[in-house]
């Protein structure tokens, strides 16, 4: 983990970040990548950089919880069966521990995550 020292910060917009395919077996519909850079650790818990590109995947979640800075989504809950969630820039999104989604992204979106 890279980490963020105490008194310094960085642009969470702007940070490069390294792409790599999903799993295959985990995209449902275009050639989505995913990249994360972590940022530090509190107290247990990482705080980090997360993007997806365009395409629908599906992933089974962590505790987490995430605020979007940029792009679009909707993540429908497919285990427990809940409303599906638009997602955009601002939207702050608590998931569970063990939770079945799809991601369908229509515009890369970037998140800061607290997992």
């Amino acid at each position: 983990m890279s980490g963020l020292a105490a008194g310094t910060g960085v642009d969470a917009v702007a940070l490069p970040l390294a792409h790599e395919p999903l799993p295959a077996a985990e995209v449902l519909a275009g050639s989505p990548t995913t990249a994360v850079h972590a940022l530090t650790e509190l107290g247990g818990v990482e705080i980090g950089i997360w993007e997806m590109t365009p395409g629908t995947a599906t992933d089974t979640e962590v505790d987490e919880v995430f605020v979007a800075l940029s792009g679009h989504a909707t993540i429908a809950f497919d285990d427990p069966a809940l409303s599906d969630l638009a997602v955009g820039p601002g939207s702050v999104v608590r998931l569970a521990e063990g939770q079945r989604t799809t991601w369908t992204v229509t515009e890369t979106l970037r998140k800061v995550y607290i997992a």
